[in-house]
């Protein structure tokens, strides 16, 4: 496809987003304003006008659903091919991959659930403690391994960050560490390992790291708002040294902060990278002047929030929101 049929239909601000085709850019993408189609668009214009090769692309997205329907984009704009998977699933194909140069014999094998590893470990803890939610170990699990926390330095963060866990920081250091050992002695690998593995691939095994970004050098990241800090040393590790990354996302998404996602690495991105290219989409298509009215002054009362964002509407008018109490 022509380049210039990849931008004609889109607005001035979406347009400066998609001819960026060299990173470091940030695309700040209120809710609405077709971002989804600025980053397939960005994608596609970069490869036709040679500023990357299709082999080289990996866009991340948060949701195999979203990788799923980027693909399809992408075919449909004449680009079939090109690699989006999240985080996990590219890193679980890379570790497979590179696994025979890592371990050697099988790869581990993938727990669909902490549950079954944790039930035994759940039994197993004192008194009243013994009938926690399995799930809440489970997501105490992901919150402390989404942090790169071990069992020897997840009780002194708890006791920094004033965090509750489910049970007492010291009985679930004992319980992560059991966790850990029963893990390994099964041969398996948790989600949070995908991520882990891989990064300590790329950084103990100069090969592996020449490799992986020998193949993967232009990076689009989608819903950035909600990176962890392991999520984040995964991309540290595929882009070592260069700088061909556009990450999109908007701060007032962000949902995912009780698992270790934090917006401050998009909020960041421009401290981090000072030449980077930023770009806000603000013209809203989804919904009616009077919603995003009441959206705009919502935001702006939002403690610490910097002045001057806002949702711009493009529909119609429609009827006033009303606010509406219910005792449950």
């Amino acid at each position: 496809m022509h380049p210039k049929f990849l931008t004609h239909d889109l607005n001035p601000a979406q347009r400066e987003a998609v001819e960026l085709t060299a990173g470091p850019v940030c695309i700040l993408a209120g809710a609405g304003t077709g971002k989804t189609r600025v980053i397939s668009r960005r994608v596609a214009y970069a490869i036709a006008t040679g500023a990357v090769h299709p082999g080289h692309v990996l866009v991340v997205t948060f949701t195999d659903k979203a990788a799923a329907e980027m693909r399809e984009r992408l075919a449909s704009l004449g680009f079939p091919g090109v690699r989006a998977a999240t985080f996990h699933a590219a890193a679980l194909a890379q570790l497979r991959y590179f696994w025979p140069r890592l371990g050697g014999g099988r790869p581990p094998e993938v727990l669909e659930s902490k549950a079954p590893l944790l039930v035994p470990l759940q039994r197993s803890l004192p008194g009243g403690y013994r009938f926690t939610a399995v799930k809440d170990l489970a997501d105490e699990l992901e919150w402390a391994k989404a942090r790169r926390l071990d069992p020897a330095s997840y009780q002194a963060t708890v006791a920094a960050t004033g965090r509750t866990p489910p049970v007492p920081a010291d009985l679930f250091a004992g319980l992560f560490r059991r966790y850990e050992r029963a893990k390994e002695r099964s041969g398996r690998i948790d989600f949070e390992d995908m991520l882990a593995r891989t990064v300590e691939a790329i950084g103990e095994h100069p090969d592996v790291a020449e490799e992986v970004r020998g193949r993967y050098r232009w990076f689009s990241v989608d819903e950035y708002q909600d990176t962890n800090p392991l999520q984040q040393a995964l991309l540290d590790a595929w882009l070592g040294e260069r700088r061909d990354l556009a990450v999109v996302g908007d701060e007032d998404q962000t949902i995912y902060t009780f698992t270790g996602a934090t917006s401050d690495y998009l909020t960041g991105f421009a401290r981090r990278f000072p030449d980077a290219r930023v770009v806000r989409l603000q013209d809203n298509y989804r919904s009616t002047p009077q919603v995003l009215a009441l959206a705009n002054r919502l935001l702006a009362r939002t403690p610490g929030k910097p002045p001057g964002k806002r949702l711009v509407a493009t529909r119609p008018p429609g009827p006033e929101p009303t606010v509406a109490a219910f005792e449950s």
